[in-house]
C-alpha cells in the first residue's frame, strides 16, 4: 500500500508526538473532517458501510503511525487517502478468491469498479455542490422514511453516534440502530443514485434535508454527551451547508429561514460558556461578546425570508432569535411578542418542545405562578418526563418561587435523564444552591 503521508509533518520533538496527542489529533479529525472524508468515500465507494470500514481502517492506521512519524499538516486529507488504500486492498484481497467463488468474483467486480478510477474522483468539484450535500439528498430520498433520511445523515454526516441521534429522537438506541441499517440496506438495494437531485425533485426533499441540517446544528450547539457543551465543528458544518442549501434553492423561505435562526443562535455560542468551560444561561450571558456582525447577517436573511411572505417555522424561531438578539438584557426582551410568537409556532408545529419554550416564555411575561400552572397542564400525558429541560424549567420558576422542596426535587428529576456533562454540574450547582438555602 502505498504510504498515504505526504512532506511538512510535524516531528515529534516538536510537541505533538505521543500515543496521547495522535489519539487527540485522530479524535480531532473525526470531529472535524469526518463528514467531508466520509461524503467523498461514499461517493468513489459507492456504498455506505464500505466507505465506514475503510474510514475506520485508516483511524487505525492514523494511531498506530502518528505517534512515531507525527501529525500530518493536513491530516484530514491523509485520512481520506489512507482509507481509499485500505478499501483498495480489500479489493485486492477479495481478487485473490475469485476464482475458487463465483460470488465472491462477482463482489470483487463490483468492488473493482467502485473503487476503479478513485484517484481522478477524489478531490473533484462537479459545480458548485460538493459531496456533504449530495450526501444530504441521497440519505433524504423520498423512497426512505423520514425517521431514517435524518437519522442517517446524522450518523454519516454529522458524525454522531447512535446513542446521540437515539436521545435526539427520544428512542431506544436498538430502535435507531435499526432504522439506519434499513435504510443503507434500501439505498444499495434501490440504487438511489449519490446526488443532488433536478430541480423538480427538490421540493419533496427539502423538509428533510431542513430537519437534517437543524438537528446538525443543534447537536453542535448543545451536545446530547460531549465534554465540551458546543461542538463548534457542527455548527460550523450546518451553516455552511445552509448557505449551500440558499444558493441552490434561493425562492424558498423556509431556507433562509433556517439558515437566518443558525446564524442568529452561532451569534451568542461563545457567551454560552464561561471560561472554565461551564454553561451560561441566557440571562447572565455578557451580552457584549455577542457577535453582532453574525448578528446582523442573520437579520438580512431572516427579512429577505419574510419578504417572499410564506411563513414557515424556521421563519418564526429565527424571528424569536432576533428578539432576544436586539435586547440589551432579559428586563427589555420584548417577552410578550415572543410568547405570541410560540403560540403561532406551536399551532404550526404542535409538539411538547414547543410548548415548553412557550411556557417559559408565558413566565417571563406574567411570572412565574403564570408558568407553573402552565407546566402543570402541558405535561398530564408524560410525554416530557425524560426530558430534562422539562424538570430544569420548573425547578427555576420554583426556585424564583422560594418553594425550595420542591425546587430540589426538580433538579433531582433533571440531573436524573440530563446526559451533557457541562449541564450536569450546572443542575448540580444549582441543586447545591437551593440545598443551602433550605438548611
Amino acid at each position: 500500500m502505498r504510504d498515504p503521508t505526504g512532506p511538512g509533518l510535524t516531528t515529534p520533538a516538536e510537541g505533538r508526538s505521543g500515543d496521547a496527542a495522535a489519539a487527540a489529533a485522530v479524535e480531532h479529525v473525526f470531529r472535524e473532517e469526518q463528514g467531508r472524508a466520509i461524503a467523498t468515500l461514499i461517493r468513489v465507494l459507492g456504498d455506505f458501510d464500505r466507505a465506514e470500514e475503510a474510514l475506520s481502517d485508516a483511524l487505525l492506521v492514523a494511531l498506530e503511525r502518528w505517534p512515531r512519524d507525527g501529525v500530518p499538516d493536513n491530516p484530514g486529507a491523509w485520512i481520506v487517502t489512507a482509507a481509499r488504500n485500505k478499501a483498495i486492498d480489500r479489493v485486492r484481497r477479495v481478487r485473490l478468491l475469485r476464482t475458487k467463488d463465483p460470488l465472491l468474483r462477482r463482489q470483487a467486480e463490483e468492488d473493482a469498479e467502485a473503487v476503479g478510477g478513485m484517484s481522478g474522483l477524489l478531490g473533484r468539484e462537479d459545480g458548485p455542490f460538493d459531496d456533504r450535500m449530495r450526501l444530504i439528498f441521497t440519505c433524504c430520498h423520498p423512497a426512505l422514511p423520514t425517521d431514517a433520511q435524518v437519522a442517517l445523515t446524522l450518523r454519516t454526516l454529522g458524525g454522531l453516534t447512535t446513542p446521540e441521534i437515539a436521545r435526539a429522537f427520544l428512542v431506544p438506541e436498538v430502535t435507531l440502530a435499526q432504522r439506519i441499517v434499513r435504510a443503507k440496506k434500501k439505498i444499495r438495494d434501490a440504487g438511489i443514485p449519490y446526488r443532488v437531485p433536478p430541480a423538480h425533485e427538490l421540493p419533496d426533499r427539502l423538509g428533510s434535508v431542513l430537519a437534517v441540517l437543524y438537528l446538525v446544528f443543534n447537536e453542535g450547539y448543545a451536545a446530547t454527551s460531549d465534554e465540551a457543551l458546543i461542538r463548534r465543528e457542527l455548527c460550523n458544518e450546518a451553516i455552511r451547508l445552509a448557505w449551500l442549501l440558499a444558493a441552490l434553492m434561493p425562492d424558498e423561505p423556509e431556507v433562509h429561514g433556517l439558515l437566518a435562526l443558525m446564524l442568529l443562535h452561532d451569534a451568542r455560542r461563545e457567551a454560552r460558556v464561561d471560561a472554565d468551560g461551564e454553561l451560561v444561561l441566557l440571562d447572565d450571558q455578557d451580552r457584549s461578546t455577542w457577535d453582532r456582525a453574525r448578528i446582523v447577517e442573520g437579520e438580512a436573511v431572516l427579512d429577505r425570508a419574510l419578504r417572499i411572505r410564506q411563513p414557515g417555522p424556521y421563519q418564526l424561531q429565527a424571528a424569536i432569535a432576533a428578539i432576544h438578539g436586539a435586547a440589551t438584557n432579559s428586563e427589555t426582551t420584548d417577552w410578550a411578542e415572543i410568547a405570541a410568537l410560540y403560540e403561532a409556532l406551536l399551532r404550526m408545529t404542535p409538539s411538547p418542545v414547543v410548548a415548553l419554550n412557550h411556557v417559559v416564555a408565558i413566565a417571563m411575561r406574567d411570572g412565574p405562578e403564570a408558568g407553573l400552572a402552565q407546566l402543570a397542564r402541558l405535561d398530564t400525558d408524560g410525554a416530557l418526563d425524560g426530558y430534562h429541560l422539562y424538570h430544569a424549567a420548573r425547578a427555576d420558576l420554583l426556585r424564583r418561587l422560594d418553594l425550595r422542596s420542591e425546587a430540589a426535587e426538580a433538579y433531582e428529576a433533571a440531573l436524573a435523564t440530563v446526559t451533557n456533562p457541562i449541564e450536569r454540574r450546572f443542575l448540580e450547582h444549582r441543586r447545591a444552591q437551593v440545598a443551602v438555602q433550605r438548611a
